[in-house]
């Protein structure tokens, strides 16, 4: 169990075990009176926590994202260069993409571990394809063996598209996963408070407290 659950369970624990078995209050309160005390523990440990692990960017990391942002730009000139209009608006994307992780990793440097291939790889190597695509292109060779490599190209640059999206997605999901909790716990507060209703726990149907 993450060190940051430990206080609200034990909290919520307390709070069940002495109204129930110590004060023998219904089953019912003793939940809610837990959930409630689980509820407010979580919020108060968990602002607490965050607090705390709030650190300041390393020199290193500046310039790492720095130099994302230079290459960023140099992917959105390439979006100018080349001339397939499906290619453009998929490397305008893909630039678009790259603002929203280097921007999220400012704001939160402590995901920059888990960007790591994205920075030093994916990116780079991106804009080196793209290049190279432009450069052929530019050539204007019509042979068979040419029209094989800018397609393959192409169907890169979807792949691409698809990583990006991905690697911008994992860097909140233990954000939503915090917030959901946050969420229903909050739910559980108001219920347990009957500021809304809740369900039966025998029959399933809903009744106001």
């Amino acid at each position: 169990m993450k060190k940051n659950y430990i206080f609200p369970v034990l909290l919520g624990g307390t709070f069940f075990a002495v109204p129930y078995l110590a004060l023998n209050i219904p089953l019912i309160p003793s939940m809610a009176a837990a959930v409630a005390a689980y509820g407010a523990g979580w919020l108060i440990f968990k602002d607490k926590n965050t607090d705390s692990n709030l650190t300041s960017m390393e020199p290193n990391d500046k310039e790492t994202l720095k130099q994302a942002s230079e290459l960023t730009e140099k992917l959105l000139v390439l979006s100018r260069q080349v001339e397939d209009e499906k290619l453009i608006k998929n490397i305008q994307e893909i630039g678009e993409l790259s603002k929203k992780i280097i921007e999220t990793l400012e704001k939160k440097p402590e995901k920059l571990n888990q960007a790591n291939n994205f920075l030093n790889y994916y990116l780079p190597v991106t804009i080196k394809i793209l290049q190279r695509y432009d450069e052929i292109e530019n050539q204007k060779l019509e042979t068979l063996q040419t029209k094989k490599f800018m397609n393959s190209i192409q169907e890169m640059v979807e792949k691409i598209k698809v990583a990006f999206t991905t690697q911008l997605a994992n860097m909140y999901q233990s954000d939503m996963i915090d917030t959901d909790a946050e969420i229903k716990v909050f739910e559980s507060m108001l219920k347990a408070d009957g500021f809304i209703e809740q369900e039966d726990f025998k029959t399933g149907k809903k009744e106001k407290n």
